[in-house]
């Protein structure tokens, strides 16, 4: 107990704790900063249509924490689909396939290096748990080259094909508390030949997308909660879920972060509504 409360203390003083295993989480809910348990959290986890959770993408302890909700939902019996930043719309029939049963782990596995660039090691288990459980898979991205030349020149100098399938506009129209992070997230970017606002194009650019493509997917199965897969700076409210609620205000969701990066002491309901510190 004493080392929990040490992490505690440390996270109302907005110092990251040392990361260890999933086996040594620490949760705090953001609206009372209080430490709760992983069931405490999962009992309101159970009652949200959309469910984000934010990951670093090469941190393994992000992925077993992503899989351990789901299979949480999964076991209670809560109808479930995932949404993934790592695959397009336009890859949609394939992740259908798969989950149905009909493409083989090999083949599979050559189409995700295709999408995606990080070892299949980081996802594998999320994609087999749905395969095995026939889960969807919903793809909510745009095409990488489509957000490569966003960043590099703008929003206004995709062409009329480019912006088929995208939102009708997208600017970096964004709260104050979402820019400072998108700075940082700029900062730690090779930025050479772009601009701030050509790079914040192509963050929201992202977060519109992946937003429209999950209302659609929700509209058509209105039973079912999305669990979305995406790195943190998209989770975080301010981000995808905004856009989320702009387009279907009653898909109001809830935001788990872990590890996040930005000062544990400056995050609010406004952010996130739980963090999970490895510790």
């Amino acid at each position: 107990m004493r080392r929990l409360a040490i992490g505690v203390a440390l996270l109302l003083a907005g110092i990251f704790v040392v990361r260890s295993s999933l086996a040594h989480d620490l949760i705090v809910r953001v609206s009372d900063r209080r430490e709760v348990t992983f069931g405490e959290m999962m009992t309101e986890l159970r009652k949200s249509r959309v469910v984000y959770v934010g990951e670093n993408h090469d941190e393994p302890a992000h992925h077993l924490l992503q899989l351990r909700i789901i299979r949480d939902l999964h076991g209670a019996g809560v109808p479930l689909a995932i949404g993934m930043e790592m695959f397009t719309a336009a890859d949609q029939r394939e992740l259908d396939r798969w989950v149905e049963g009909r493409v083989p782990l090999a083949r599979f596995q050559k189409f995700y290096l295709r999408s995606w660039t990080l070892p299949w090691s980081l996802y594998g288990d999320i994609l087999l748990f749905a395969r095995d459980h026939r889960i969807p898979l919903v793809g909510l991205n745009v095409p990488r080259k489509v957000a490569r030349k966003v960043a590099m020149t703008g929003f206004d100098s995709l062409t009329p094909e480019e912006r088929r399938a995208l939102p009708p506009s997208v600017t970096c129209d964004v709260n104050e508390a979402y820019l400072a992070m998108i700075r940082r997230s700029y900062a730690d970017h090779d930025a050479s030949g772009r601009s701030f606002k050509n790079f914040c194009e192509a963050q929201m650019l992202w977060n519109k997308a992946m937003a429209y493509h999950l209302v659609a997917f929700a509209r058509k199965n209105p039973r079912m909660t999305m669990v979305v897969i995406t790195g943190g700076g998209h989770a975080m409210r301010g981000g995808m879920p905004t856009e989320v609620e702009k387009e279907e205000p009653a898909l109001k969701g809830t935001v788990v972060l872990p590890d996040p990066a930005m000062p544990l002491d400056t995050i609010t309901p406004a952010d996130a509504d739980y963090l999970w510190i490895s510790h």
